[in-house]
C-alpha cells in the first residue's frame, strides 16, 4: 500500500471519544486517585500531568462499552517512558473480563508498546479483527521499567462507526405514500 492511500485510510477515521457509553467503562486494578478518566475524557487526557495509575501492582484492566458499532482501526496510548504501559492486549467484545480469566481467551491483537507509542505514534491494529466492535477490553500487561506502578497520560481509539441505517431505503419508503 502507498502511503498516500494508507494517509487516506488514516484520515477516514475519527476519534471514537463521543461513541463512549461512560456508564459502563470499567477499570480495575486504578489507583482512586489517578483513574481512568485522567487517561481516557476529553480535555483531562491532554494534559500529561494528569495519568491513570495502577494500584497493587502493574497490571490494569480497562473495559470500554460503545453506544454503537464501531471499527476500531488504531489507538494511541501515551505514557512516561519508565512506567507507561510495555505489553498490551485488545480484545474485542469481551464482557466480564477479570485478571483471573483475561489469559483465558486469545487476544484480538497485542502491541509492546515503543518509545514513539508512548509519545502518541498510534499503534494501527489488525483492522479485520475490528469490524464490529460493542465494547473493547485493553489489557496492561507490564510496563517499560518493571516497576510495580503503571502510569498512562492518553489512551485514544481511532476507527469509524457502522452504519447500520440504509437511509436509500428510508427514501424509497417515503416516496411510496
Amino acid at each position: 500500500m502507498s502511503g498516500e492511500s494508507a494517509n487516506a485510510i488514516l484520515r477516514s477515521q475519527v476519534d471514537l471519544l463521543d461513541f463512549i457509553d461512560w456508564s459502563g467503562v470499567e477499570c480495575l486494578n486504578q489507583n482512586t486517585a489517578h483513574s481512568l478518566p485522567n487517561a481516557l475524557k476529553q480535555g483531562y487526557r491532554e494534559d500529561d500531568g494528569l495519568n491513570l495509575e495502577s494500584d497493587a501492582d502493574e497490571q490494569l484492566l480497562i473495559h470500554i462499552p460503545f453506544t454503537q458499532v464501531i471499527k476500531l482501526h488504531s489507538i494511541v496510548i501515551k505514557g512516561t517512558e519508565e512506567e507507561g504501559p510495555k505489553t498490551v492486549k485488545l480484545f474485542s467484545n469481551r464482557d466480564h473480563m477479570g485478571f483471573s480469566n483475561v489469559n483465558d481467551f486469545p487476544a484480538s491483537d497485542s502491541a509492546v508498546l515503543t518509545p514513539e507509542n508512548l509519545q502518541g505514534k498510534p499503534v494501527v491494529l489488525k483492522f479485520v479483527k475490528f469490524q464490529n466492535v460493542r465494547s473493547l477490553a485493553i489489557f496492561i500487561e507490564d510496563n517499560q521499567g518493571g516497576s510495580d506502578v503503571t502510569k498512562v497520560q492518553k489512551i485514544a481509539l481511532f476507527g469509524t462507526t457502522v452504519e447500520t441505517t440504509d437511509m436509500k431505503g428510508l427514501k424509497k419508503i417515503e416516496d411510496g405514500h
